[in-house]
């Protein structure tokens, strides 16, 4: 039915209307997303050019056919008061600092933490780093108080020819006449075929939205006095 001579609308053109006025956010959303993903700022959270190019620990385990993530923030407080909040992360420790309800919908079972655990501190290489109760990376490096790097190589339940490493680095600065902490987050994927590298880039995006709200918390914590268990 067209619409009536008179001026007014018929009930197919409203249902147009309406479907045009539902579809456009979505519409907004995904040409977003793909610019996004076009300019690769989804992999430079926060991020200086020269950080994206430095090398860190962990970088040696993948090479080649990689895509990398970075992201970065500046923490008011030194690295010896955020290495704690660094050394509990994990599904069966701390929970990630991100949205743990998000996480729990997938059946992560997070019960995050806001306190300092010390039974969470002792982390060893070799040790579960576990992302679900179903499935955990391997510690591949670890130094108290500069950086922790986990990996899927030679973790249980990991695909073939997907490897990834996740490095959590803390650096020294200071702000002002104030200690401080350049905390530098480094995902990296093992990408060497197109379809591969496709879903690395997916994950990458979802990965910067949890990435940004863990640093933002992990900021807090560390900067508020500590509060041991």
């Amino acid at each position: 039915m067209s619409d009536a001579a008179d001026g007014t609308t018929t009930p197919r053109t409203g249902r147009r209307v309406a479907a045009a006025a539902l579809a456009a956010p979505v519409v907004a959303g995904l040409t977003a997303a793909a610019g996004v993903v076009a300019t690769g700022a989804h992999r430079r959270l926060g991020t200086t050019e020269a950080e994206t190019r430095v090398w860190l620990p962990g970088d040696e385990l993948l090479e080649g056919g990689v895509v990398q993530a970075d992201r970065a923030c500046t923490i008011a407080a030194p690295p010896p008061d955020v290495w704690p909040w660094i050394a509990q992360l994990g599904q069966d420790k701390a929970g990630f600092y991100s949205f743990e309800a998000l996480e729990n919908l997938v059946g992560c079972r997070i019960t995050g933490a806001t306190t300092i655990h010390p039974e969470w501190q002792d982390v060893q290489v070799g040790d579960a780093f576990r992302l679900h109760p179903d499935l955990a990376l391997r510690v591949a490096e670890v130094v108290p108080g500069s950086h922790l790097v986990v990996t899927s190589q030679g973790a249980d339940g990991t695909p073939e020819g997907h490897d990834f490493t996740w490095a959590f680095h803390l650096e020294s600065v200071s702000v002002g006449p104030a200690p401080a902490t350049r905390l530098h987050l480094r995902e990296r994927y093992e990408s060497k075929r197109p379809v591969d590298r496709a879903v690395s880039e997916a994950l990458c995006l979802v990965s910067a939205a949890m990435s940004r709200r863990m640093m933002r918390r992990l900021a807090e914590l560390a900067a508020a006095p500590p509060v041991h268990t």
